[in-house]
């Protein structure tokens, strides 16, 4: 997520303390930590805490991570309202049932001029994938759809990026210009990747270059907001 990344950049240089919601093993948790910074994570799975504690220790921030059993609706009993300089919300929002209710209770524990870092799925791009599948039913279906039912996981709701920025707008925050996550990686053959020398290179040059192009984010599987408490 280089995208992402990027856009943290100067939000991470003035944040002290992080809660990453949903942050499993520690892929955000343990970067931003040995950036110096405070961080708990909230996750719901005993196993993937356990992972996390494990990656934090080898990479020597065991101190500066925190793992929290937990979800969103725990989280006013493990943080302060107020007291939060940047949440990460990385693919969460997709499997809940309130995503109002979620951003609220995200809200609620920021303080004043705190930072969200929002990652969804982006509906768009699903229906062009189901669609180039050949499933031609399911993406007439998903078209105007925010979710779709996966078997075994519940329901996975998807967002266009203008549905999103209301969403946070409604919740009072003051959403920057979303990005595009995987605009065209997800339609180019990973045998194409393995046969042109630098191609994977140039990929991600190319995904850089296009995921702040607002024509592009249609295409794009995920879409990232900061968004100001």
């Amino acid at each position: 997520m280089a995208v992402v990344w990027d856009d943290l950049r100067e939000v991470l240089d003035g944040a002290g303390s992080v809660v990453d919601i949903g942050g499993g093993t520690g892929g955000f948790a343990v970067p931003v930590a040995e950036r110096g910074l405070q961080v708990t994570v909230v996750d719901p799975s005993p196993d993937a805490l356990a992972a996390l504690a494990r990656r934090a220790a080898e990479s020597g921030v065991a101190d500066r991570v925190v793992g929290r059993q937990g979800d969103l609706h725990d989280l006013p009993a493990m943080v302060a309202p107020g007291s939060v300089d940047l949440v990460l919300c990385h693919g969460v929002l997709d499997v809940l049932p309130e995503p109002v209710e979620a951003l609220a209770r995200l809200h609620e524990v920021l303080r004043p001029g705190g930072t969200l870092s929002l990652v969804v799925a982006q509906r768009h791009a699903a229906v062009l994938a189901r669609a180039m599948a050949g499933h031609f039913g399911q993406a007439l279906a998903l078209l105007d759809e925010s979710e779709e039912p996966e078997p075994g996981r519940g329901i996975r709701r998807r967002f266009t990026a203008d549905e999103l920025l209301e969403l946070l707008r409604g919740a009072g925050f003051s959403p920057a210009e979303p990005r595009g996550i995987r605009i065209f990686a997800d339609l180019v053959p990973g045998s194409l990747l393995d046969l042109e020398p630098g191609a994977t290179q140039a990929l991600v040059s190319l995904e850089a270059a296009v995921s702040r192009r607002p024509e592009f984010l249609p295409l794009a599987t995920q879409v990232h907001v900061l968004a100001t408490a």
